[in-house]
């Protein structure tokens, strides 16, 4: 998202700068170059401590030396008028932008992807005491508050914001997006990667992307239980995150031989990995609608294919999803209602056609990348050349 932005306001004249680390997200050990310009944006990769994200103290002090080598960077770079984008990972990076912005006086825009601290408290992984987190919540607000506005990627976010007191003037919808000319749909027959996998036959579920705290497999574990024993169903799990390494071993622990693992495949090569699937799986724990909204809905979408969202009937891919009748909708926990589900679905090709279709014109209607860059053009001319 990030990369598409950037370059977009590039390729209209804007010089772009990007703050971040010099590692990669799976891969802390990577010394990226610290200066270097891509796409007519430069990037500016600050130095910071390398432990990585599998352990929570390390994480915290990865972030920690990324907060101050940022904060060095933005104080040498920011001129008046700049505008400042502010992103959510490390989280809470508005209580760095917010001060730094008014000093050098910027135009601040929070980029919400997320919230934090709820995230982590939601998922018991907040190790702060009560009166920390609820501190660091009302120090967030108040950075969000001076910023010249805020962007929300669903309207679940924006409701939570609103019920804690932020002004609707400070908080701009903007989704999360694919872009319809990188990703279009094609024939699963044409699918290079099915191909390989001798999936051909098959019916396949795949879940593409992260699988990390945030998200739910029990539900499609229990499906792909109660699926063991028919042999049409396949389903493809490809990436990584916080809980892949648990479903691989409860896959082996149970002897359940309907499943395939591939690791993150190259962002060239997602519409063909995509269109291997005949059914996509997204999944969100319901306590994190609000907080949280799965990008991996996008490039389904775009790929034109029909998904099963589990989770919260009312949640945000669950709007999408109801109001498009492009797929299904499943609480957590319903495993025998996810296998009926997609039981039916295999046996209705002409349905998952036009649930196909369907995705692919809410995706190019409401977003896609143009739109979501004209949008954000938008905002720009209407909150910081003419602010509230």
């Amino acid at each position: 998202m990030l990369t598409d932005l950037a370059r977009s306001f590039a390729t209209r004249g804007f010089q772009v700068h990007v703050i971040c680390s010099r590692q990669l997200y799976d891969e802390p050990g990577r010394n990226l170059l610290g200066e270097e310009t891509l796409g007519g944006v430069d990037i500016h990769r600050v130095t910071t401590t390398r432990f990585g994200r599998r352990r929570l103290l390390g994480r915290a002090m990865d972030y920690a030396s990324f907060y101050v080598a940022c904060a060095f960077t933005l104080l040498r770079l920011l001129r008046h008028p700049d505008v400042l984008i502010a992103k959510t990972d490390p989280p809470l990076l508005s209580l760095l932008a917010a001060p730094i912005a008014g000093l050098k006086g910027v135009k601040l825009i929070n980029w919400q992807q997320d919230i934090f601290p709820e995230v982590a408290s939601r998922l018991g992984a907040n190790p702060l005491p009560k009166f920390v987190d609820g501190l660091l919540k009302v120090l967030r607000d108040a950075s969000l508050r001076t910023a010249t506005v805020n962007v929300v990627i669903g309207g679940r976010m924006r409701e939570y914001l609103l019920a804690r007191g932020l002004p609707d003037a400070k908080l701009d919808v903007i989704e999360n997006w694919a872009d319809a000319g990188l990703i279009r749909p094609k024939a699963v027959t044409a699918s290079a990667l099915r191909v390989r996998m001798d999936l051909l036959e098959r019916f396949v579920v795949c879940y593409s992307g992260n699988l990390g705290l945030a998200h739910e497999f029990e539900t499609l574990l229990g499906a792909a239980e109660e699926l063991a024993g028919e042999t049409t169903f396949v389903f493809l799990i490809i990436g990584n995150g916080a809980k892949m390494d648990a479903l691989k071993k409860r896959v082996t622990v149970r002897g359940l031989e309907n499943f395939r693992f591939l690791p993150y495949q190259p962002r060239d090569t997602l519409e063909d990995s995509l269109a291997a699937a005949d059914v996509h799986l997204v999944s969100l724990l319901p306590a994190l609608e609000g907080l949280i909204v799965p990008s991996k809905l996008y490039g389904i979408l775009a790929a034109g294919r029909p998904l099963v969202f589990i989770g919260d009937p009312d949640g945000e891919i669950a709007r999408v999803i109801d109001g498009a009748r492009c797929g299904r909708v499943v609480a957590v926990g319903e495993s025998r209602t996810l296998a009926r589900l997609l039981r039916e679905l295999a046996a209705d090709s002409d349905g998952r056609a036009s649930m196909g279709m369907r995705a692919r014109n809410i995706l190019c209607e409401k977003f896609s990348l143009e739109k979501a860059i004209a949008r954000w053009f938008a905002l720009l001319q209407d909150r910081i050349n003419n602010p509230l």
